[in-house]
């Protein structure tokens, strides 16, 4: 008896630890399962699927531009769904989805190592049933508890409905992007027919969309939507799914969209482009279904304005290339405008007829920007040191590539030399020789860092051709690039949206502009000096009869693919590009000043006269030189052809 007391003394301790521990871990998982299924949403609310207020976008002038709402909501049993759309989002979505119970451990695992690696929300890891218990939530913040209970609720998911009742209220259920809730009315949206109508090709262009709807919208983006398409037909194709033929008759089929049903608000392609981002912030189901209020930043005045001019200035190049006997593809226009001090988008016009064609090429195309280009080499050069007065020398030159590469021989578009002159004359000239040679002595990764500065995100080559704009950009990154010069060196990211009101008034976001310094002040000024004279007397000097402060340079790619002009006052920065979308030849002499510029006049025209005038800034630590323009030698103010510049302060 007492050898059983002294046992019981001895393991006592040991009990008491194991029982603290156990009732320690108890309350941690008590505690888990309230934090993760507190505040959660019924399940019963994914067959209560009900379309609310619509939201409302205005312009900055308080003109309705859209109003955002559910295109259709067309629930349909899982046995009219076509196989081949089944097929094509199991295969891209979840192929283990008849095996798994709503969540995949080792999927989930991975992910998280993975997110803890990177620092930051990086993979999601969902399976089909997750993605469904996602649509309950109107936020679209990406976080891990939100990610715990998401699994939390495809397991209960999985407790209550069978495999096919899920797949089918999915299908119903997930959003495909345009307004669009379920494969039926996503048929509808974007081919205008039923589901059992949908070809091969049609299936997996829809079974593409629920990784990013916005992104790979064919309304939005055709391209990235053909190519999004055609990795879900390779991956049916894998996974034997579908045979070599059908994968090459889908491949080949054409997108061909609804154009009934396509939207058209007022200036289409900027309500489409701060759709995408609406989208981003408050999610698809808030967007579409919760009555929201949308500021943004457009004049609806020079959006009419910039629309006309557009459209005027591409009828004039029409019938230009009618009368050279040019048939075939019509030529592209873009115009973006953006307020030189705060960074809101004006205007944004991204093509002649957005019943056509819903490509933006104000912001999505990437095309070489020709000389528009060379500010941005001689601002890297001016922050390096150089000046206005720098001379470079404009003669023939041949640059010596690797064995495997012809020599490479570059010339000026006028075909002639200057010998040696002044950077001033070069830029205003619009010279290819000598800013190649400005390139070279500054290098070329150096031009490459400063316009990735500036604002340009494209993959920019490091080699002598950046000087000539061969590396593609995009339109409203560089007018965002020009912007810098006229607000005193400081770049601010482009934005559409003001702010985000919901149906009680309460505002739920509002736009914190995105900046920081990318030239010296006197460095801008200095740039703007030069570009102010590229108007006064060189390439733009058809905008030298507009009223006001102006700056600005021509650009014009080889065999006239593409002609632009970007430029601006001290309140706005206005891009233009002409083009065709195949890259061909606009016509003999469709220069940037032909083509681009008369468009930027025109709409510029109505630009500067709805703002008090302004002048350019000239900063304490730079000063006027009196110089020769041609080869920047000092000159007596009395000379008749002498010119002053600004150069930064000894």
């Amino acid at each position: 008896m007492q050898q059983n007391k002294n046992k019981w003394k001895r393991f006592k301790p040991g009990v008491l630890i194991i029982a603290l521990v156990a009732g320690l871990l108890s309350g941690v998982t008590a505690g888990s399962f309230l934090v993760l299924t507190r505040d959660l949403p019924q399940i019963q609310e994914l067959e209560n699927f009900t379309p609310s207020a619509l939201s409302r976008v205005s312009s900055a002038d308080r003109v309705l531009l859209a109003e955002f709402f559910l295109e259709k909501s067309l629930p349909v049993p899982l046995k009219e769904i076509p196989e081949n759309l089944i097929s094509a989002l199991l295969t891209t979505e979840d192929r283990r989805f008849y095996q798994h119970r709503g969540i995949v451990l080792r999927a989930i695992a991975r992910a998280v190592v993975k997110n803890l690696i990177s620092g930051r929300y990086a993979e999601g890891a969902s399976t089909l049933t997750q993605q469904l218990a996602k649509t309950l939530f109107l936020t679209p913040r990406k976080t891990l508890l939100r990610k715990l209970r998401e699994a939390v609720m495809a397991i209960q998911l999985e407790r209550r409905y069978t495999k096919d009742e899920i797949l089918e209220l999915y299908l119903n259920q997930i959003y495909l992007g345009s307004g669009a809730y379920g494969v039926a009315s996503a048929a509808q949206v974007y081919f205008g027919k039923p589901l059992a109508s949908l070809s091969l090709a049609e299936c997996a262009l829809i079974a593409g969309l629920p990784k990013a709807p916005s992104r790979y919208s064919p309304y939005v983006n055709p391209e990235l939507a053909r190519r999004r398409r055609d990795t879900v037909l390779d991956q049916m194709l894998r996974t034997g799914r579908i045979d070599a033929r059908d994968h090459q008759r889908a491949v080949a089929e054409p997108i061909v969209l609804n154009k009934a049903t396509s939207p058209s608000p007022s200036a289409p392609y900027f309500v489409d482009f701060i759709k995408t981002e609406l989208e981003n912030i408050v999610g698809a189901d808030l967007l579409y279904k919760g009555g929201l209020t949308v500021r943004t930043t457009l004049s609806h005045e020079l959006q009419l304005a910039a629309e006309k001019a557009v459209s005027e200035g591409l009828d004039q190049l029409q019938a230009r290339r009618r009368a050279q006997n040019l048939h075939g593809a019509l030529p592209q226009g873009a115009l973006v405008a953006i307020d030189v001090h705060s960074g809101a988008i004006l205007s944004m016009v991204g093509g002649r007829d957005y019943s056509q064609s819903s490509f933006n090429r104000a912001a999505s195309a990437l095309r070489q920007p020709g000389s528009v280009m060379k500010p941005l080499i001689f601002a890297a050069a001016i922050e390096q040191g150089f000046d206005q007065t720098t001379p470079l020398l404009d003669a023939p030159v041949v640059f010596q590539r690797s064995d495997q590469e012809q020599d490479w021989q570059p010339g000026n578009f006028s075909g002639t030399y200057d010998g040696e002159i002044s950077m001033r004359w070069a830029l205003v000239h619009s010279k290819n020789i000598p800013t190649i040679r400005l390139l070279e002595k500054i290098s070329p990764t150096a031009g490459v860092q400063f316009a990735h500065n500036m604002g340009l995100t494209s993959d920019l080559k490091a080699d002598l051709s950046l000087a000539l704009g061969a590396s593609e950009t995009n339109l409203m990154e560089m007018t965002a690039a020009y912007a810098v010069f006229a607000n005193r060196g400081k770049h601010i990211h482009p934005y559409g949206i003001i702010d985000i009101i919901d149906g009680n008034g309460k505002t739920l976001w509002r736009m914190k502009p995105v900046q920081h310094i990318a030239m010296s002040r006197a460095g801008a000024a200095i740039m703007t000096d030069m570009l102010t004279a590229v108007i006064k007397e060189g390439t733009g000097r058809k905008a030298a009869a507009l009223p006001g402060s102006l700056a600005g340079k021509t650009g014009t790619t080889d065999d006239f693919n593409d002609a632009l002009f970007v430029g601006y006052s001290p309140s706005v920065a206005t891009g233009v590009w002409i083009g065709l979308d195949k890259s061909q030849s606009l016509g003999p002499g469709e220069t940037g000043a032909r083509a681009a510029l008369p468009i930027w006049i025109n709409f510029m025209r109505q630009a500067v006269e709805k703002r008090p005038r302004d002048y350019f800034d000239i900063p304490d630590d730079v000063h006027a030189k009196t110089v020769d323009p041609r080869t920047g030698a000092p000159l007596p103010e009395s000379t008749s052809h002498a010119v002053k510049v600004l150069v930064k302060n000894p």
